[in-house]
């Protein structure tokens, strides 16, 4: 599964594949019981194995984001819902330099349903 991961992130052209490559390191470091996975294509995390966030690259910007499964939940000036009444994604430019502390509390927001019980996990 991790060599099946690689190639996924290693197969895109740059700046998205060190954004991208980035952005996989700062999800996995937000805590101990984060997990990656790979489901429908793209790359997905997980929190005590429930799904919690996934990085994908819009089909229209070529660029990458993050999408938040519980984002419905979450409310951030920077989340974007567009047509979707669970999930939320925060789009990220790989030309620029990453917005960490926007990126790290957003990522907080979202394990925090699961950390607090608002979205239920199997611990």
């Amino acid at each position: 599964m991790k060599e099946d991961l690689d190639r996924y992130y290693l197969s895109k052209e740059e700046p998205n594949k060190s954004c991208l490559l980035t952005l996989r390191s700062i999800i996995l470091e937000q805590d101990e019981h984060v997990s990656e996975t790979r489901k429908w294509g793209m790359p997905c995390f997980c929190y005590h194995k429930k799904m919690f966030c996934y990085l994908w690259i819009d089909k229209k910007t070529d660029e990458p984001y993050i999408l938040i499964v519980e984002g419905k939940h979450l409310d951030h000036p920077q989340l974007e819902t567009g047509t979707r009444s669970r999930m939320k994604i925060f789009r990220v430019n790989p030309n620029k330099d990453l917005d960490l502390e926007t990126i790290n509390t957003i990522l907080q927001l979202a394990l925090n349903l699961y950390r607090n019980g608002v979205v239920s996990v199997k611990k």
